[in-house]
């Protein structure tokens, strides 16, 4: 009578998912599996928790185009097992751009997501067939498309957009920025604030010594809209092409009010057409810093000079920027680099340069 009491009994506790052993059971408790064939509320069949997102969440604005969900890790109720993880990703829409099973407590987002739009993420436990409950859900926004604030630009150029004012003949090259079809094309910024000290940056793809034009201007900026040439607080960096004495040679010049005229060393340079570089001019109070890279931010060094610039400021109010350069009275020659460039993640402002979107980048070097 007895036995078949302590039958029952542990029917009614294994019904409960727990262990039970009879008198002579050993002393170690026998381990419970990790799953149950029988669907939570929600459809899950793994015995866990949820987890709990880190981030992002609280629909924060990203400040970079790289995209890290995070979560913490869960453990077995009644077993110690590792999990994998599945996150859905979603898009404004509600429709599903990433899917993933993921093992670790972070995933980096490899999908294509749209500029400046809200998404949201939830993330659940698996283990063998089996699947835990999602987490609440999350929601951050993407990087913004493009923007002028203050004294920044912020403008990848290659979305189909511009916050800058296309002149001249232009057009967007698909995945790739914004073309400057002839000398006499550019795109103009106005800074609301004057950039006293800062940077510019941006990747070219089509500047070649053997493209037409003479003194001509690779980017630029000034004080308003006056003619370029006569401007006290002008400024532009020139890539020469076939129609100067020495074509493909690199220079830059500065001026930080009348009289305060700084130039970069001029050397001649091969370049390849279809290649990108990166160009980036800096200046501070007392000097100024041309670079130029192969293929990216962090390529080989092919030209890189520092010039002293005294003790006036930069200071042009207002303070206009430029891709490519207007025309001046020496003429079109002088203007924007001829052989049509493509301009992409152009960026000026006081701080160091910010990430851009990463599928742009996959783009250089022929999408190695």
């Amino acid at each position: 009578m007895k036995q078949s009491s302590f039958m029952i009994l542990c029917g009614a506790v294994l019904m409960t998912g727990a262990a039970c052993s009879g008198p002579s059971a050993p002393a170690t408790a026998v381990g419970v599996p990790a799953t149950n064939a029988a669907a939570g509320a929600s459809g899950e069949t793994l015995k866990t928790g949820a987890p709990a997102v880190i981030g992002p969440t609280g629909s924060v604005q990203l400040q970079t185009a790289t995209v890290v969900l995070s979560w913490q890790a869960v453990t077995g109720r009644f077993a110690s097992f590792t999990p994998s993880y599945q996150i859905e990703l979603r898009d404004a829409a509600g429709t599903l751009v990433a899917n993933p099973t993921v093992t670790g407590t972070s995933y980096t987002v490899t999908a294509t997501l749209a500029l400046d739009s809200v998404h949201t993420w939830r993330v659940r436990a698996t283990y063998q067939d089996a699947v835990g409950p999602w987490s609440s859900t999350a929601t951050f926004k993407t990087q913004v498309a493009a923007f002028i604030s203050g004294n920044t630009i912020y403008d990848p150029l290659s979305t189909g957009i511009t916050v800058g004012t296309r002149i001249g003949p232009t057009s967007f090259v698909a995945n790739q920025g914004l073309k400057l079809e002839q000398q006499t094309s550019y795109v103009r910024y106005n800074l609301p604030t004057t950039l006293i000290e800062g940077e510019m940056s941006m990747l070219i793809l089509g500047a070649d010594e053997g493209n037409p034009g003479d003194k001509s201007k690779v980017f630029a900026m000034q004080e308003g809209t006056d003619e370029f040439t006569d401007n006290d607080y002008r400024m532009s960096v020139e890539l020469r092409g076939r129609d100067y004495s020495t074509p493909g040679a690199v220079t830059c010049r500065i001026i930080t009010g009348a009289g305060g005229i700084y130039d970069c060393p001029r050397i001649q340079l091969g370049f390849t057409s279809t290649r990108w570089y990166f160009w980036r001019f800096a200046w501070q109070t007392g000097q100024a810093r041309l670079t130029v890279r192969l293929d990216n931010e962090s390529g080989s060094v092919i030209y890189d000079q520092t010039i002293s610039t005294g003790s006036r400021q930069y200071r042009p109010t207002p303070h206009t920027v430029y891709l490519g350069a207007p025309p001046s009275r020496a003429g079109v020659q002088d203007g924007t680099i001829g052989g049509g460039p493509i301009y992409r993640n152009f960026w000026t402002g006081p701080t160091a340069r910010p990430s851009f979107p990463a599928v742009l980048e996959r783009l250089l070097d022929g999408g190695r």
